[in-house]
């Protein structure tokens, strides 16, 4: 009973993973490495999910095609430049910082900015508009308004 309890406990707690067990390495380290490599690729139809979370048939032919780079030789880059060179930038859940990717990178930052700026100036225009209705009167444009008033309370 304990055992069977802790095996539930396990696989609740475990990361999910989409990855079938045909798509294992038997070779340990390779397995850690394409697992790592995984975790770094987005899954071109999920397009929020690595493809190591994803359960798209195009996710699985990258995890194999990761592996057999893998088996082939090549290190954890040469395996994502592989993938990122037949699939454009776009399949890296962390794109190079360069002239096509700068908008992603400096975006958040300028929205940031533009934010910032745009509530400032509301606030801004919001005192002032609150400064003409509190400004008080001079002394003679308080006595105009009296008259003025005195001629309407005597209509």
């Amino acid at each position: 009973m304990i055992v069977r309890l802790a095996t539930l406990l396990l696989l609740i707690v475990s990361p999910s993973s989409a990855m079938e067990p045909d798509e294992i390495l038997a070779d340990r380290s390779l397995e850690t490495r394409a697992r790592i490599i995984s975790k770094e690729l987005r899954c071109v139809v999920c397009q929020n999910q690595s493809i190591d979370d994803s359960d798209a048939p195009l996710a699985r032919d990258l995890r194999m095609l990761v592996r057999n780079r893998l088996k082939l030789g090549d290190t954890n880059e040469e395996a994502i430049d592989f993938v990122a060179k037949r699939y454009g930038d776009f399949v890296l859940l962390r794109p190079p910082f360069q002239a096509s990717t700068l908008l992603l990178w400096v975006g958040p930052a300028l929205i940031l900015i533009l934010g910032f700026f745009i509530i400032t100036r509301w606030y801004r225009r919001q005192a002032k508009l609150r400064t003409f209705g509190v400004r008080s009167l001079s002394p003679d444009q308080r006595t105009r308004v009296d008259s003025l008033l005195s001629k309407h309370d005597d209509q």
